[in-house]
């Protein structure tokens, strides 16, 4: 998980939302990581499960993850869980729990849906003090900024 803060602490330097993702193979090498660039890339889509998911199916050479761990910041919203499951990530730990758009048991619980073809194992609240602390500050700073007219 210190390697997905890392990366949430990238996407914070360059005021994204402070979201970062690692995945690991089965011998705790990282093969794929990523951190939110919505803002920078101009699309909803590039939260840092997807470029993380992404660079680690390039690296290993497959477009299923089994074998592998996804450490994210943030619960994952529904896509990203959509594409956990789809990728059938092994195991997806996770710090802050997110009571607005998480989808691994808060709002909605797409990677438990056992109508899905894969169900991954989920484990939450890791080092969620220190997630949830860099989300609130980024939020606490970007509310202070004066509205752009």
């Amino acid at each position: 998980m210190e390697q997905a803060f890392r990366e949430a602490l990238k996407a914070f330097e360059k005021k994204e939302v402070p979201v970062g993702a690692v995945v690991f193979d089965s011998n705790g090498s990282i093969v794929g990581k990523g951190y939110n660039q919505v803002e920078a890339l101009c699309d909803a889509t590039a939260h840092a499960e997807m470029i993380a998911l992404t660079s680690a199916m390039a690296t290993i050479g497959s477009k299923y993850l089994d074998d592998c761990t996804l450490a994210v910041t943030m619960e994952p919203c529904p896509m990203c869980a959509g594409a956990i499951v789809n990728a059938k990530v092994g195991r997806v730990i996770f710090g802050a729990y997110d009571p607005k758009m998480g989808a691994s048991g808060t709002v909605l619980n797409v990677t438990g849906c056992r109508q899905l073809n894969h169900q991954p194992e989920v484990f939450g609240g890791i080092m969620e003090n220190k997630c949830r602390n860099l989300l609130q500050d980024f939020f606490r700073e970007l509310r202070k900024k004066p509205e752009n007219n």
